[in-house]
């Protein structure tokens, strides 16, 4: 990172040389900085990009309003008609659970707004509301690329726990969703714990995972229990949210989801209400009619979590995908899904609920330049829409299916560099610089390196990359001409070799493994 302030001059105002200057600069900036002073930090707000009116938001909000009363959703699980009938929805002949404008309004106003998303450590909660944006991971990918080989390998405990550790030591990515599928535990229930047991031992961050049956995400619980210090405690501050994808597009219940939505709602587990269409293929090839379907799903996901517990926190997760209409292949890094997502954006904050949905899925099979063109303008889109939740941020690759860890560090660079550009311009009489100007032009030296203004402003308004390269040709020729990738991969080979997370006490952790089928090895958490 030290390398982003070697433009700065060796001189002071008056042109005369800097003793030490550039070393004591490069120290400086080497310390950490106050949350205050950051020029990037978690929850900046977003906001400024607008892909729809008003007008289209309140059209497409009223849509889905008519799909919901008029088509419904069908194969609900008796549990669900039961709960959400007793508030005002229809259960009909033809087996659709249809939800009245009425009832859709009085779950809006009532639903859980305002509701901190926590981490084991507190220095990590998050405040996902309003404009605020926070960048972290998800995904199921079942294969771990080489970035270098270019070679493809099954995904394994191992890799999740890793991804978490690195992910852990990235500033610029705020959550940890589950990244890939365990596919050496063949055991659904093995491979539904560990993944949780994986993800909340390698990171202090907010955990999302996932479950396919309710008895999973109980043992789960057990263990959070445990974490925690107790069920109420968790209660107070959880810190894990459950990944539901409760209903199969195009408006379908999924049986085993909504039994395992349940139970997280009854145990106190933030939900992520998931939406996961794929416009051409089960959803409408129309982007606006993509969003009604994806609107509508998730507001009858709303309406069944305020009917268990009403108040319950729901994260309203309308994550629609985006086909490539001549093969029917998933597209995750078209500019059609940077709309979509940053649509989405806009529309959670016309209802003012805490909203998720993903961005930076490339279709790029590795670290490359596809790659990084992808992540860039689909984050840049998203983020500045504001929306509050960005999934799948980093890390992925090939439309979800793979997975690179090297990319980690990659995009932590290019999310960080993103939310500069959220946060904008400061227009004020200091930044407006006038005494600077007239300091400088008149009796100064007659440029502005090395000024008050340059040294206070080089940590508070500017961003460096700790992965780009900045140097002059000469420089980095004199560097051995390191490529992207390589510096990537010794970024990331420091930081695996380096960063054990060790915040649950081993007395917490051997209690967790005498009781549950941990099949992580101990000796793959500790250093040497």
């Amino acid at each position: 990172m030290s390398d982003g302030v070697s433009l700065v001059a060796e001189t002071d105002m008056g042109g005369r040389p800097r003793r030490g200057g550039r070393q004591a600069r490069v120290s400086e900036r080497a310390g950490p900085m106050p949350d205050a002073l950051r020029p990037i930090r978690p929850g900046i707000e977003g906001g400024r990009y607008r892909p729809l009116t008003d007008a289209d938001v309140a059209r497409i909000h009223a849509a889905a309003l008519d799909v919901l009363a008029e088509i419904g959703l069908a194969d609900a699980i008796p549990s669900c008609i039961e709960v959400t009938t007793a508030v005002g929805a229809v259960y009909g002949a033809d087996g659709r659970l249809r939800f009245p404008r009425a009832v859709v309004e009085d779950t809006l106003a009532k639903a859980a707004r305002h509701f901190p998303l926590y981490a084991q450590d507190p220095r990590h909660d998050m405040e996902p509301w309003g404009r605020k944006v926070y960048f972290g991971t998800a995904g199921a990918a079942v294969h771990i690329i080489d970035p270098v080989t270019g070679d493809y390998r099954d995904t394994t405990t191992r890799d999740l726990y890793d991804i978490a550790r690195v992910v852990d030591a990235c500033d610029n990515i705020h959550f940890f969703q589950r990244t890939n599928v365990c596919r050496e535990l063949p055991n659904p229930e093995e491979m539904d714990f560990n993944t949780c047991y994986a993800a909340v031992s390698g990171t202090t961050k907010h955990v999302g995972s996932s479950w396919v049956h309710p008895r999973h995400l109980e043992m789960s619980l057990e263990m959070l229990h445990m974490i925690a210090g107790g069920e109420a405690k968790w209660r107070e501050r959880p810190f894990v949210s459950q990944s539901n994808c409760f209903v199969v597009p195009p408006l379908k219940f999924a049986e085993d989801a909504c039994r395992c939505l349940e139970v997280a709602v009854r145990g106190g587990m933030p939900v992520l209400l998931l939406s996961a269409g794929q416009a051409g293929a089960t959803a409408p090839a129309s982007l606006a009619g993509t969003l009604v379907q994806a609107i509508a799903e998730c507001l009858a996901g709303l309406v069944y979590v305020n009917a268990i517990k009403p108040g319950a926190p729901a994260i309203f997760g309308p994550w629609p995908f985006v086909s490539d209409l001549r093969t029917g292949a998933m597209s995750g890094g078209s500019p059609e899904q940077a709309l979509l997502s940053a649509a989405l954006g806009q529309m959670g904050q016309f209802y003012d609920l805490t909203l998720g949905t993903a961005s930076g899925m490339t279709d790029a099979k590795m670290l490359d330049a596809q790659s990084g063109m992808e992540k860039a303008y689909n984050h840049a889109l998203v983020g500045n829409a504001g929306a509050n939740l960005v999934y799948e941020s980093a890390g992925m690759h090939a439309s979800l299916l793979c997975f690179c860890i090297e990319s980690l560090v990659v995009d932590n660079d290019l999310i960080g560099a993103v939310q500069r550009t959220m946060r904008g311009i400061t227009v004020d009489d200091e930044s407006i610089s006038i005494d600077t100007i007239r300091a400088t032009c008149i009796g100064g030296p007659g440029h502005y390196l090395g000024s008050d203004q340059t040294m206070r402003l080089m940590q508070r308004d500017y961003v460096y990359p700790a992965i780009g390269d900045r140097w002059s040709p000469n420089e980095w020729t004199s560097r051995g001409r390191p490529n992207y990738v390589g510096r990537a991969t010794a970024r990331t080979r420091a930081l695996l070799d380096g960063h054990f997370p060790s915040h649950i006490p081993a007395e917490v952790d051997a209690a967790i493994r005498a009781r549950f089928p941990v099949r992580l090895p101990r000796e793959a958490m500790a250093k040497g």
